[in-house]
């Protein structure tokens, strides 16, 4: 009996691995079951954290083609019940994102459900580069220019991701050529 006691102590006398969290399992079942497309890149500052993660999509068709969009991910301990924190990191001109990089996406609030996952997200912020939502915006002064004449929102959007000016307010480089 002591002999076995003194093994099962000697074994467990060593460093000790922190315990593997739901929210990681979960975020590593949703990161392996990912197909992104050519236009995504997932990189983490951190290989040790798969909670903190970014994210860049980079449109190969829209208004907002040429663009490199970097979004930032934080994934609390009650992942998947409450949905990950998602920020855009470069300052843009969008009519769902505003000028601190909130995004205003329904499935980030209000319909986030456990069922949905990280593909569900990052195909909604795809969506937005797509077909921005001057509906539902963050950014009104966008959004109403938006609704009121598409093409000179065209023109902004083009004007901001070079890092030029609308309305005032800078806007960084985002266009890939500048990286």
């Amino acid at each position: 009996m002591i002999k076995i006691w003194n093994m099962k102590k000697a074994e467990g006398s060593g460093p000790k691995k922190p315990k593997t969290s739901a929210a990681q399992i979960r975020v590593q079942k949703d990161v392996t079951e990912l197909e992104l497309p050519r236009t995504m890149k997932m990189d983490w500052p951190d290989a040790n954290d798969l909670l903190n993660f970014f994210l860049t999509i980079s449109p190969d068709e829209g208004m907002y083609k040429g663009g490199s969009f970097k979004f930032s991910f934080a994934i609390n301990s009650n992942y998947p019940h409450e949905p990950p924190k998602v920020k855009c990191v470069p300052k843009i001109y969008h009519p769902n994102v505003d000028l601190e990089g909130n995004v205003c996406l329904n499935i980030l609030r209000e319909d986030w459900k456990p069922v949905l996952n990280l593909n569900s997200v990052m195909v909604g912020l795809q969506y937005l580069f797509l077909e921005p939502n001057a509906d539902d915006p963050l950014n009104k002064e966008a959004a109403q220019d938006l609704r009121s004449n598409r093409q000179n929102f065209i023109r902004n959007v083009n004007r901001s991701m070079a890092g030029g000016s609308v309305n005032g307010e800078t806007f960084d480089r985002v266009l890939k050529d500048a990286e």
